[in-house]
């Protein structure tokens, strides 16, 4: 039985950086610009608050699918490079 590992937030940067800025720093720029905002304007910092939590969430949930999705690629690239190694033994 195989342990699932989970890849490092390094890991996603490396592989994919724009993607991976965009999904966990992006949300976390925009929840800070909206408190800020907030504060500057005069409005409620109930709403601030509201949107930087949706924001930290979203930026939470989207970086594990993207993990997922890496994950998923790593195995399908092991797997076929595993049936190939398989098929080339097969052949002689």
């Amino acid at each position: 039985m195989s342990v699932r590992s989970s890849p490092s937030l390094v890991e996603l940067f490396r592989a994919a950086p724009a993607k991976s800025f965009l999904l966990a720093v992006g949300p976390l720029a925009l929840a800070l610009g909206q408190l800020a905002n907030s504060l500057v304007n005069g409005l409620s910092p109930l709403i601030a608050v509201g949107f930087a939590g949706v924001m930290i969430a979203f930026a939470v949930v989207a970086t594990r699918h993207h993990a997922a999705e890496y994950r998923l690629r790593r195995l399908e690239s092991s797997l076929e490079s595993d049936s190939r190694a398989g098929t080339a033994e097969a052949s002689d």
